[in-house]
């Protein structure tokens, strides 16, 4: 578990793939086989210290001048995985959705214009060399998106209370192929219900993202900063991942009244995050 820290980290969550050394091709094989027997591999946190203590100068770097060659590492059955953190590509990524998180003054409070559009102009020269880039984790801020939870099972589920040096832990992981088998199956009885909504859109992009992966890979959720945001006893009682897959299951039976009752819990589980949020 990770240490408690006495910096306050951003409530963040995160949507991981770890993939084996053998999806990745030589040097980066090599330099992941070599950093995977570190003894002092850093954590989330210490990622989200470098980003925070970069946007203390004046100007902010809002994105790190150099791509971070870190990464988190597991052995699963004997073989190593690893989710590389790509900082840099995910700083990018994120800085161009700031826009939709804030109002342009205060954006411009933040960042001032002339450091966002060099940070643009830079991805986009970046993004000309590297077409295919993708990442290998996903982040959200204040909740788990809905979509996130059809990926898994509550019995892949792992849940630590943590203790006054170690901060509680809830997250899960699955194989890959059971995430890509969780992703169409909840397409088709979404589908097969509704015409359109945001969770059949948010299902299919990241099925998408899957896709980009070695077939043998491991999946992910990890609520991390969101830990801090949640009293234990609510935390020990989520089982979202069960209220979803409860109501995806309704869906496919035509039982509108089950699948309404399963979403209903979702959304007064999370009612109270949303308001901190917006007390925030």
């Amino acid at each position: 578990m990770p240490k408690v820290s006495s910096v306050i980290v951003p409530y963040a969550t995160y949507l991981r793939v770890y993939e084996p050394l053998a999806a990745f091709p030589e040097p980066e094989r090599g330099h992941w086989a070599r950093y995977a027997r570190r003894p002092d591999r850093p954590s989330y946190q210490d990622e989200l210290r470098r980003a925070l203590a970069d946007l203390a100068p004046t100007p902010p770097v809002p994105v790190p001048v150099h791509e971070s060659d870190d990464a988190f590492v597991l052995e699963v059955g004997g073989v190593v995985c690893v989710c590389p953190w790509r900082t840099r590509l995910r700083g990018w990524q994120a800085l161009g959705e700031l826009a939709e998180d804030f109002p342009l003054p205060v954006l411009d409070a933040l960042l001032p214009p002339v450091v966002r559009h060099q940070a643009t102009r830079d991805y986009e020269r970046w993004l000309a060399d590297h077409p295919d880039a993708r990442p290998w984790i996903r982040t959200a801020t204040w909740q788990v998106p809905i979509n996130w939870f059809v990926l898994f099972a509550d019995d892949e589920r792992e849940y630590g209370k943590g203790s006054a040096d170690e901060a509680p832990v809830l997250r899960y992981r699955t194989p890959m192929v059971q995430a890509r088998r969780r992703v169409a199956r909840g397409l088709r009885a979404l589908r097969d219900a509704v015409d359109e909504s945001l969770l059949i859109d948010g299902l299919v992009d990241v099925g998408r993202w899957l896709e980009e992966f070695h077939p043998r890979s491991l999946v992910e959720l990890d609520y991390g900063g969101l830990v801090h945001a949640l009293p234990a006893g609510t935390l020990e009682g989520d089982h979202s991942a069960a209220d979803v897959a409860e109501g995806i299951a309704a869906l496919r039976r035509g039982d509108e009244e089950g699948a309404g009752e399963a979403y209903g819990r979702l959304v007064e589980r999370w009612r109270s995050v949303r308001d901190l949020r917006s007390a925030n």
